[in-house]
C-alpha cells in the first residue's frame, strides 16, 4: 500500500527540530515554510485516501454485471432464433456463392 511507502507524516514534519548553527536560518521562516509543506502534506494524504477509496468502489462497479449475469437469455431468444438469424446473415452476406 501506498502509506507503507511514504517516510514522513504531516505530525514528523510539524515535530522536526533544527539544530541552529551560527549563521543558521531564521527560526520563523522555517516554520512559515514547514507549515505550508504540511497543509499540503496532508491535503495529498487526503487525495490519495479519497482515489483510493473511489478505486475501490470503481472495481466493486465494474465486477458488478459479472456476478449477475443471467444464465439464460433474458430477451426470449432461443437457439433456433440465432441460427436462422445467422443463416440469413450469411445469405446476404455471401449471397450465391454459398450454393456453389
Amino acid at each position: 500500500m501506498l502509506s507503507d511507502k511514504i517516510k514522513l507524516t504531516a505530525k514528523d514534519i510539524l515535530e522536526k527540530d533544527f539544530k541552529t548553527a551560527v549563521r543558521g536560518y531564521k527560526p520563523e521562516d522555517v516554520d512559515k515554510f514547514l507549515d505550508l509543506i504540511i497543509k499540503d502534506y496532508e491535503t495529498f494524504h487526503q487525495v490519495i485516501e479519497d482515489l483510493q477509496h473511489e478505486n475501490m468502489r470503481l472495481k466493486k462497479q465494474a465486477d458488478e454485471p459479472y456476478r449477475r449475469q443471467p444464465t439464460q437469455p433474458t430477451t426470449g431468444t432461443t437457439n433456433f432464433d440465432i441460427l436462422k438469424r445467422l443463416s440469413n446473415l450469411e445469405k446476404h452476406v455471401f449471397g450465391s456463392k454459398l450454393n456453389d
